[in-house]
C-alpha cells in the first residue's frame, strides 16, 4: 500500500478528509507521518488523537533548502511515497520538489492560475469574479504554479463574505483532493507540457 506523508501549519481539515476517505476505503493508502512546522498546528493534535505518527519540525529562523532537507530525511526514513501539502504554509525549494519529482501535491482554494497566494477567496471577491473553487496542482518551486490535476468550480454569491466562500471551496477540496491523490498514486496520467493526462 503506498505511504503518504502529509505536511500542514493550521488547522489540518484537508488532512482530516484524507484520513476519513482512508478508513472509509475510499483511498488505498495509509498516512506514514503527519509533520509541521507549527508546534501549535490543531492538524498534529488531531493526527495525535487518530494514533498516527506525528512529528513537529518548527522552521522558525531556519534557511529554506536546511529545513527542507531535514524533511526529506524524515520522510524518506518512512519511505513516504507521495507528500501532500495540506495548508504548509511554506514555499518549497528546489531541493525539495527533485527529491519528489512528480510526487508532491498541494491544494489551493481558487482557480489557478488565479489568485495564488494568501487569501484567495478574498482576492476573488475584491476582483468580482462569478466563480471561484480549488485547485490540486503538482508542486513546482514556485507558488501555486505546478501542473494542474484537477479543479472544482463554486460559484460566488452576491452576499458572499471571504468565510461564506471558503467554506463553500472547503467542501469541494475535501472532495477533489482525495480524487487526485487516487489518481497520481494509480500512475493512471502522463504530462504533456503543463497538461496532466487521464489515462485509461
Amino acid at each position: 500500500m503506498k505511504r503518504l506523508g502529509i505536511l500542514l501549519s493550521g488547522r489540518g481539515s484537508n488532512f482530516e478528509a484524507i484520513a476519513d476517505n482512508i478508513a472509509a476505503g475510499r483511498l488505498q493508502a495509509s498516512i506514514a507521518v503527519v509533520i509541521s512546522n507549527r508546534p501549535q498546528a490543531p492538524g498534529l493534535a488531531l493526527a495525535r488523537e487518530r494514533g498516527l505518527e506525528t512529528l513537529c519540525l518548527p522552521s522558525k529562523g531556519i534557511e529554506r533548502e536546511v529545513y527542507d532537507r531535514m524533511v526529506v530525511a524524515e520522510l524518506r526514513r518512512r519511505e513516504v511515497d507521495l507528500v501532500c501539502l495540506a495548508g504548509f504554509m511554506r514555499l518549497l525549494s528546489a531541493y525539495f520538489v527533485r527529491e519528489y519529482p512528480l510526487r508532491i501535491l498541494n491544494i489551493h482554494p481558487s482557480l489557478l492560475p488565479s489568485f495564488p497566494g494568501l487569501d484567495a477567496q478574498q482576492q476573488a471577491l475584491d476582483h468580482g469574479v462569478k466563480f471561484s473553487g480549488c485547485t490540486v496542482h503538482f508542486v513546482d518551486e514556485h507558488l501555486d504554479a505546478g501542473p494542474i490535476i484537477t479543479q472544482a468550480v463554486v460559484p460566488v454569491l452576491d452576499g458572499d463574505t471571504a468565510e461564506t466562500l471558503a467554506a463553500r471551496i472547503l467542501k469541494e477540496e475535501h472532495r477533489i483532493y482525495t480524487e487526485a491523490i487516487a489518481l497520481v498514486l494509480s500512475g493512471r496520467f502522463r504530462l504533456e507540457g503543463r497538461r496532466v493526462i487521464r489515462e485509461p
